[in-house]
């Protein structure tokens, strides 16, 4: 992938090993024209593939994919000498995305114990030590990544460890991420599992209840259950659902000024 950028004369700047969330904002913070991530995401690493963010971190949007499938094999003058790209690493991706991660939580997360199962994947570094820093009590497990046992029967396709050591550790509460970082499943104290139409309608209330959920709407996909649409419906929280895809609910949160929504399961 570098390689390829470099001889089409795109400087490219490495963040090393971040999740997808991450990429997509040091792409908007520095500025970048186009930001790629490469993961498997909840799949095996075999399953590989890549992500483009465009500037502003975020995803390309269908009009600009067709564009560059039509242009994929019409010829072009490669860049030679001088004009070939050049490559630079960025020591502290990390340490910056954990510091904005910290800087978005408005409360102090001390007293809480969480155990959190990092799926082998790119928040094997960051998510630990951005809910430490935030003051919570971590244990981490299947954060030892070694590039090819990601998702490997752990993370949010795999929730038996998560539930058992959640129990054994007495801990409030544990996460369970994907391989890159952008899904998140959730276990209770009790090992029970709490899934993605959960964790939105305890968000969605959460933000109802003080006031913040703007327009008392959140914006979900077509693949929520039609159980999470009447329990908002009861609550006084109107749903509006948009094709599958987080770039599809993005974009119905910004037409819409809306302040909360999630692909299925959270993302």
């Amino acid at each position: 992938m570098v390689a390829g950028l470099l001889s089409a004369g795109v400087d490219v700047e490495l963040l090393g090993v971040l999740p997808t969330p991450g990429v997509a904002h040091l792409t908007k913070t520095l500025g970048a024209d186009l930001g790629v991530m490469i993961s498997a995401s909840h799949n095996p690493m075999p399953d590989n593939g890549i992500k483009f963010l465009a500037r502003g971190g975020e995803k390309l949007d269908d009009a600009i994919e067709a564009a560059i499938e039509a242009q994929l094999e019409q010829d072009w003058e490669r860049p030679v000498g001088g004009a070939v790209g050049r490559v630079s690493e960025r020591s502290t991706a990390v340490d910056d995305y954990v510091a904005h991660l910290i800087r978005t939580t408005n409360k102090p997360l001390t007293g809480l114990r969480v155990v959190l199962d990092c799926a082998e994947g790119a928040a094997s570094e960051a998510g630990p030590r951005a809910l430490s820093g935030a003051g919570a009590d971590v244990t981490a497990i299947h954060a030892q990544p070694d590039g090819l046992n990601i998702n490997d029967r752990c993370g949010s396709t795999h929730l038996a460890d998560l539930q058992a050591a959640v129990v054994k550790d007495g801990a409030d509460v544990g996460f369970a991420l994907d391989g890159d970082a952008d899904r998140c499943l959730a276990v209770d104290a009790e090992g029970n599992v709490i899934d993605g139409d959960q964790i939105l309608s305890i968000l969605a209330g959460a933000l109802r209840d003080s006031g913040r959920l703007r327009s008392d709407t959140v914006v979900a996909t077509v693949m929520s259950n039609l159980g999470f649409v009447r329990a908002m419906d009861a609550a006084g929280v109107s749903v509006r659902q948009t094709k599958v895809g987080d770039r599809y609910v993005l974009e119905a949160m910004r037409d819409g000024g809306y302040n909360l929504g999630a692909n299925s399961p959270v993302t």
